[in-house]
């Protein structure tokens, strides 16, 4: 469906996407994932053909995204994270507004709003069981983990890392986290205290401490045997974010 190969995209001296090669097949559930300024927005918009490549290969449904603009353009549909409607109109009018911009009639879009506003999110899962071929940026890992079949870590224009959102976990996190929040005038000296609770590795964040170890329970309790007892603990699996965190130094809010 999509294939790129040394994809760049610029703004003067600014690289936004850096040569990234990938492939999206029929009825695959893709996702971008990353921060803000990671490339994610440059590459769904040259996807989306509203801005082209600067360098490299894409190929969409066959077509050339520069060439063939709006014929692809009139095979996709996007859906953006906030909604960007029109506040002088009502969810309905503007449904009706975005319509007749792809030729539907009145009475069309009317049968569509009704079923479209009973549905909300499920309707991405619905089309994935379809066989819809869906594409997401996002920054909520629940959403990446249930709907994609495969997705990027995308960094600075990059891709670090690339597969299942379990494979990611697996290969990148541990079993479990041990998240720890102390007083915060305690917070650098538990820190450094937890340097001798064996953990895979240990993340001091403003707020918080995680351990990543493969049995929280079993570390929360070594972590009580130092003397130190935190303000509140709890003891999860590892996610999306975890990945992100160890594969870039950053949380995805950052």
């Amino acid at each position: 469906m999509i294939r790129a190969r040394g994809l760049v995209k610029r703004f003067g001296d600014f690289i936004a996407v850096d040569a990234i090669d990938f492939e999206l097949h029929r009825g695959e559930a893709f996702g971008f994932l990353g921060p803000n300024g990671a490339g994610k927005s440059s590459t769904m918009r040259m996807i989306g053909c509203v801005s082209p490549p600067t360098e490299g290969e894409l190929s969409i449904l066959g077509l050339d995204p520069v060439a063939d603009g709006p014929a692809i353009r009139a095979r996709l549909g996007v859906v953006p994270q906030e909604d960007t409607l029109d506040l002088e109109l009502t969810v309905r009018e503007n449904l009706l507004v975005y319509g007749r911009y792809f030729g539907l009639s009145r009475d069309e879009i009317r049968e569509r709003t009704a079923r479209l506003l009973d549905a909300v999110w499920d309707r991405l899962f619905r089309l994935k069981q379809q066989g819809v071929t869906l594409i997401l940026t996002t920054h909520y890992m629940d959403e990446a983990e249930q709907l994609c079949d495969r997705l990027v870590v995308m960094d600075r224009g990059k891709f670090a890392a690339e597969g299942s959102p379990r494979e990611l976990i697996e290969r990148y996190s541990t079993p479990e986290v041990l998240e720890l929040r102390f007083d915060p005038d305690r917070h650098q000296i538990a820190a450094e205290k937890l340097g001798g609770v064996p953990a895979e590795r240990q993340e001091v964040l403003a707020d918080r401490i995680l351990l990543y170890v493969t049995d929280g329970d079993i570390t929360l309790g070594r972590v009580r045997a130092l003397g130190l007892e935190p303000l509140t603990s709890l003891v999860r699996r590892s996610t999306l974010e975890d990945v992100f965190l160890r594969l870039t130094g950053r949380r995805l809010e950052d």
